[in-house]
């Protein structure tokens, strides 16, 4: 399968899935009364309307910010698409339909919330580190394929060529 055909499924596919448990989460949190639970020893199951981008960082409440982080979010996304365009490799084609679907995800919820809807809270002794989705896992999911295959698959010599007897 071609990079960017892989990469468009990956796409789809995240994106379904994100907004399918965004979904799920909102209709649960909306009939039991907002209380969250615990998933395991360090996961519980809450529901946080995050404005901002990542770790809720440049949380923003104004409508310029709100737009800012709206336009940054296609622009970035417009350029990972382009780059899909134009992968080759597998690898490099999941990773960015990771990224892309996680990012649409999120801006799907900007755009029609206003905010982000995380609501998987990780935390150990006592200190809770982020509440984040679906589509901020794919995100982080894609990056690390992207730097593995960038690492160890993208870097090793070409052994096809190298039997040939040519540089690799």
């Amino acid at each position: 399968m071609r990079a960017r055909t892989l990469g468009a499924w990956t796409t789809l596919s995240v994106l379904a899935l994100d907004q399918a448990s965004k979904f799920a989460v909102a209709r649960y949190f909306a009939s039991n009364g907002g209380a969250p639970f615990a998933l395991t020893p360090f996961l519980d199951f809450t529901l946080r309307w995050n404005r901002g981008i990542s770790f809720s960082l440049f949380a923003e409440r104004s409508v310029g910010g709100y737009w800012l982080l709206l336009a940054l979010t296609l622009v970035v996304t417009a350029t990972l698409a382009f780059w899909l365009w134009r992968a080759q490799a597998p690898l490099t084609g999941l990773g960015l339909g990771a990224i892309i679907g996680g990012a649409l995800g999120n801006g799907y919820d900007r755009l029609a919330y206003g905010a982000v809807a995380d609501f998987l809270d990780l935390h150990a002794f006592g200190r809770h580190f982020f509440v984040f989705n679906l589509a901020d896992a794919a995100i982080n999911v894609g990056v690390a394929l992207l730097i593995f295959d960038g690492l160890f698959v993208s870097a090793a010599p070409n052994r096809s060529a190298a039997n040939r007897g040519r540089p690799p």
